[in-house]
């Protein structure tokens, strides 16, 4: 009778937790899954990965993120999330700098590896900047992991009368494409 109530509870155990696949599932993932970093692929990106563009120095923090919860996924995964500061090189004025903030509002968070192309895609979105969006996809380009390619699509949006850069225009925070090297 023990033995009996020992395969019930571990029938229950198995049932209710929550099946993993890992970070290059390319089919439907079903919810209250886990979406797991396996390969142990994402550590490879984190660091402080510095670049520079138009007279402009980024540095970027990638951070992996493990076991969240996804309310729109509805399903944990593992991830990164990437905050930067952006400096003018020729005065040393900061332009841009969300290093401060809490993990859960990083302005840019990862969403999985492309089949494609291999490259890992993040998405940005930035309410400081009247809610500017766009995708981002890196890679390595060497070895190493040292040189990572970066390439970032900004989405238009439509800027209303309430943004601050209504008769302007928004200021490029991130660069479109650089070629970052780990510090």
């Amino acid at each position: 009778m023990k033995n009996f109530f020992l395969f019930i509870l571990l029938s229950i155990t198995i049932s209710c937790s929550a099946q993993v696949y890992p970070l290059r599932t390319f089919t439907d993932i079903p919810e209250n899954s886990y979406l797991k970093d396996t390969n142990n692929e994402l550590p490879n990106y984190e660091g402080i990965w510095k670049g520079i563009w138009e007279n402009k120095t980024i540095l970027i923090t990638f951070k992996k993120i493990n076991n969240k919860y996804d309310n729109i996924l509805k399903r944990n995964r593992d991830y990164l999330i990437g905050k930067f500061k952006v400096i003018d090189s020729n005065n040393g004025n900061v332009l841009f700098d969300n290093t401060t903030l809490p993990d859960e509002q990083a302005k840019i968070q990862g969403t999985r590896f492309r089949k494609e192309d291999d490259r890992y895609s993040l998405f940005y979105i930035d309410k400081d900047l009247c809610g500017a969006t766009g995708s981002i996809r890196i890679n390595f380009t060497d070895a190493s992991k040292t040189k990572l390619n970066w390439q970032y699509f900004y989405r238009n949006e439509i800027i209303s009368s309430s943004c601050q850069y209504y008769n302007t225009s928004i200021p490029q925070a991130l660069p479109k494409e650089i070629v970052l090297t780990k510090q």
